[in-house]
């Protein structure tokens, strides 16, 4: 094994996703376990907390999906892993993973994928694009819904001689800490979106998109509010519409034709999420085509609050059903309406204590040391 190991990770953009937090956590506990540390992205939220004297960060168009610059990529990249002598490439992203499988060639360096989503496709074209996350010396999977769909769906792609495991995704459990929150910071939050305290607060975080599920969410509320009249709630849908304006309009279309007006509020920005937990008596994620992790189950439960999600994909594994959240038919308003009023009427301490195992299960299992480190010792058998 090199005296050394250098990792060059490449991702698209560096946001706040599960990918990408991801990508970040691992380029820092490398360094901090005395390897150098490379990430090769186009920009994004998250570069400017980069520490730079642990991370060299490279920027280049990586996002791109344009054959010709992810050609121009690829020579870019062989340069960069000769000039630095880069050991090991770390793609987590489909159209930079096909220009670091050509640089990993040119140069001979050990290529690794994380699959980090479902990756659909309706013809064989799609089918191969998406197959190059399969050609590399280790592919990691994010959960074993992630490692079972990748065994189904491209199996022919499969190579014995290559290594696929799982490696769950993991969380900062410091950071996603209730006690670690300044009421001050509550206060300001509930100030600043003008939330009334005698109201329950229903928060549902994610990007706005159609397999998110929030027209399901409204329809649930609009089944609450009429079958639960007592119990006044405000619902937040916290996310971006990333350019979606169309699918944002017809929201706030439902929202309207439901009555809702008083009782959902949109929120675009706000990336201090453990403070939005903190505020909140109910966290909900309700897709509808299964999450490849679910991250918001994890983030929720390291926050000691309740969760509800859909009975699909990544989340069945993260949420220990009736003890650290709850799990719901997916795609089904009237299940998921159920389900929130059997929570807004449990008692203080059957929360309290469902919070208290919610946290010890993200903590055993989903911690993003566990992560870091099972990944950085799965580079070092690829090496050896």
């Amino acid at each position: 094994m090199p005296s050394k190991i250098k990792v060059l990770q490449v991702i698209p953009k560096l946001g706040y996703g599960g990918a990408e937090t991801g990508c970040y956590d691992l380029a820092h506990y490398l360094s901090e376990q005395g390897c150098s540390s490379f990430i090769a992205t186009s920009g994004g939220a998250l570069i400017k907390y980069i520490d730079r004297k642990k991370v060299k960060l490279i920027r280049l168009p990586v996002q791109s999906k344009n054959p010709l610059l992810i050609i121009l990529n690829s020579i870019i990249l062989s340069i960069i892993i000769l000039f630095f002598n880069i050991n090991i490439v770390h793609a987590r992203s489909r159209a930079p993973a096909w220009s670091c499988f050509i640089a990993t060639k040119v140069t001979g360096r050990k290529f690794v994928t994380t699959f980090h989503g479902t990756y659909n496709f309706n013809n064989s074209i799609k089918k191969f694009y998406n197959s190059i996350m399969l050609r590399s010396d280790l592919i990691i999977a994010g959960s074993n819904f992630i490692f079972s769909h990748i065994k189904e769906k491209y199996n022919k792609y499969l190579d014995s001689k290559k290594r696929l495991l799982c490696i769950f995704r993991g969380i900062n459990v410091d950071y996603f800490h209730g006690k670690k929150i300044n009421l001050s910071d509550e206060k300001k939050l509930i100030k600043k979106w003008n939330l009334n305290k005698d109201n329950k607060i229903i928060l549902f975080p994610g990007r706005l998109t159609a397999w998110k599920g929030q027209e399901m969410f409204i329809e649930s509320l609009s089944i609450l509010k009429k079958k639960n009249p007592d119990n006044n709630f405000t619902a937040i849908i916290l996310g971006n519409d990333q350019g979606r304006k169309i699918y944002k309009k017809k929201l706030e279309r439902l929202v309207e034709q439901y009555r809702l007006n008083n009782e959902v509020l949109f929120i675009e920005n706000f990336n201090i999420m453990p403070i939005a937990y903190k505020i909140s008596d109910i966290v909900v994620s309700c897709s509808i085509e299964p999450e490849a992790f679910g991250r918001v189950s994890v983030e929720a439960q390291s926050m000691e609050k309740p969760i509800i999600a859909s009975n699909i994909g990544g989340s069945i594994e993260t949420v220990i059903d009736n003890k650290t959240g709850f799990l719901f038919e997916a795609g089904n308003p009237n299940k998921l309406s159920e389900k929130i009023a059997e929570v807004l009427n449990l008692s203080d301490l059957t929360l309290n204590g469902m919070g208290a195992e919610g946290r010890k299960n993200v903590i055993k299992k989903f911690n993003v040391e566990k992560m870091c480190f099972s990944t950085y010792s799965e580079y070092k058998k690829l090496l050896n």
